[in-house]
């Protein structure tokens, strides 16, 4: 099937919508809570606590909120915690001048965010078929690169017509929206996870996913170093746009990743091209630590793109096939969970080698760290149970 004949499917343009407009504030969050609470006077230190309470919160909820989607389905839990999120974003927004509100409200924002990824993914089977779902999790990917591209410039267009306020107003309109549309659509109100063993750890004891999602944690701190590396790589040379533009090219590569991955036939298990695109995504950002000319360097931020998204949608087909049962949904939070964890580490690992020895081996740190990863994908694929259940080759239809 083709990608139009795809978004041609009953519900898919609703719930992939949906499910697009309402996770924009994953990308504008933050980056407006920054510029609310420095236009109010507060200093980076609390800017800083305020931004990493926001992502330990999103780290620590998702998976709770995952396991009550498995447990109760995805209307109620999507619509409440969207509710409870926006709840928490306006009050950053109308009281930017109280540390503990807004502690208190980015705390809030960031555990209630709701599932949009995770609920999405767990439906693409029932949306497209068996046969398609990996040409669904291609165009999923490709379509989360568009909201890390469009998310900052809805929040520059608004600061620019108004007060950085507007742009958390903004966020939180959003995701009211765009999780009213996914939660309400037949699919997600009909959608109930499997029966399975309830227990504290649940996806968490299949040794093989957390395999995985240490690897993915690992490709994740490279990610984070990038965020670093390229802002000091432009404060060196003439970037036109600066760092801006060194990582819109990297989501570029990611977008060009996904839609190339989910064209072809891929005959190697799942689990060793997770392996083979961990070491493709190795490579290119260790290329980035050369710190060569800017358009050289411009055309390495690309191919940082071009293995990531299919080391994603690889790892959703593991995921999905993995996943014990009645912990489907709790298994995809997981994986953003521990993405989004190696990102943090590696930022903060960048900007700490970054400070002592420079850019160059800040670079050169945080693509170790997808090299270890790498390493723990290997571990995945060679596990005994992987290779009875996941060790299969994948098609993208």
């Amino acid at each position: 099937m083709s990608y139009l004949g795809l978004l041609r499917r009953p519900s898919v343009p609703r719930a992939l919508g949906g499910s697009l407009i309402g996770r924009l504030p994953t990308a504008m969050t933050a980056l407006a809570m920054t510029l609310t609470l420095r236009a109010h006077d507060a200093d980076f230190r609390f800017v800083g606590m305020a931004t990493a309470v926001l992502a330990v919160a999103g780290a620590v909820g998702g998976p709770v909120l995952g396991r009550l989607v498995d447990q109760r389905g995805q209307t109620n839990v999507l619509i409440v915690g969207a509710l409870l999120s926006v709840c928490g974003t306006l009050v950053v927004a109308l009281l930017p001048t109280e540390p503990v509100p807004v502690l208190l409200g980015a705390a809030l924002a960031g555990a209630a965010a709701p599932p949009l990824e995770p609920c999405l993914r767990t439906l693409w089977p029932h949306l497209v078929g068996q046969d398609d779902v990996q040409r669904a999790y291609s165009v999923d990917a490709a379509a989360q690169e568009l909201v890390f591209i469009g998310g900052p410039l809805l929040v520059a267009a608004t600061v620019a017509l108004g007060r950085p306020e507007a742009a958390l107003i903004l966020a939180a309109v959003l995701c009211l929206a765009g999780t009213a549309i996914m939660a309400t659509s037949r699919p997600s109100r009909d959608w109930r996870g499997e029966p399975g063993r309830r227990d504290w750890l649940g996806p968490l004891r299949s040794r093989p996913l957390v395999l995985l999602f240490l690897g993915l944690a690992g490709a994740g701190a490279a990610i984070g170093g990038l965020n670093i590396v390229a802002v000091a790589y432009a404060e060196r040379h003439q970037v036109p746009g600066g760092a801006g533009l060194l990582l819109a090219l990297s989501a570029c590569g990611a977008l060009i990743g996904a839609l190339v991955y989910g064209r072809r036939t891929w005959s190697l298990a799942a689990t060793a091209q997770a392996v083979l695109f961990g070491v493709g995504l190795t490579v290119t950002y260790l290329l980035v630590a050369t710190m060569a000319t800017v358009w050289l360097m411009a055309l390495i931020c690309l191919s940082t793109g071009l293995f990531l998204s299919p080391l994603l949608v690889v790892s959703f087909t593991v995921v999905d096939t993995l996943a014990p049962e009645g912990t489907v949904t709790e298994a995809f939070a997981w994986l953003i969970t521990l993405l989004t964890t190696g990102s943090a580490l590696g930022s903060a690992l960048a900007g700490v080698v970054l400070e002592t020895s420079g850019p160059s081996p800040a670079a050169a740190s945080t693509a170790c760290c997808a090299l270890i990863g790498v390493a723990f994908l290997l571990l995945c694929h060679l596990r005994p149970e992987n290779r009875r259940r996941a060790a299969i080759p994948t098609t993208a239809g």
